[in-house]
């Protein structure tokens, strides 16, 4: 059976220990990034599926990376992730083109529900 392949970039290793944990029984964890820059460098060699992607990073912003991210992948899909819960941060999302939006408040099954539906079918 096809495992769609994620890659996680989030700043914080603990984060994405934590989101590989909850996710690696449904997909492939491809590799992990720490900030924007070594998520391009994780793109270009690993050809994910997925982009799980932390809006505030070091060295290069989720913003900047999605851009990039779009540029040099184009059919991967992102999705990002971020600690500020608002309006704002969802229509930066649209204007970014990402695939969807999640706060990291959000439940891990919400999370799973959400990934699924990007990716086109069921965890």
């Amino acid at each position: 059976m096809f495992r769609s392949r994620i890659l996680l970039v989030d700043d914080h290793e603990l984060v994405r220990k934590g989101i590989a944990g909850l996710l690696e029984n449904d997909w492939d964890i491809c590799g992990q990034a720490g900030d924007g820059l070594e998520a391009l460098e994780k793109v270009r060699d690993l050809n994910p599926d997925l982009v799980l992607l932390d809006l505030s990073m070091p060295l290069m912003s989720g913003t900047r990376a999605a851009r990039e991210i779009h540029r040099i992948a184009p059919q991967t899909k992102i999705i990002f992730l971020s600690i500020h819960d608002s309006d704002s941060m969802e229509e930066l999302s649209r204007l970014l083109k990402a695939d969807a939006y999640l706060s990291k408040t959000s439940s891990p099954e919400q999370l799973k529900r959400t990934i699924a539906a990007v990716l086109g079918y069921g965890a």
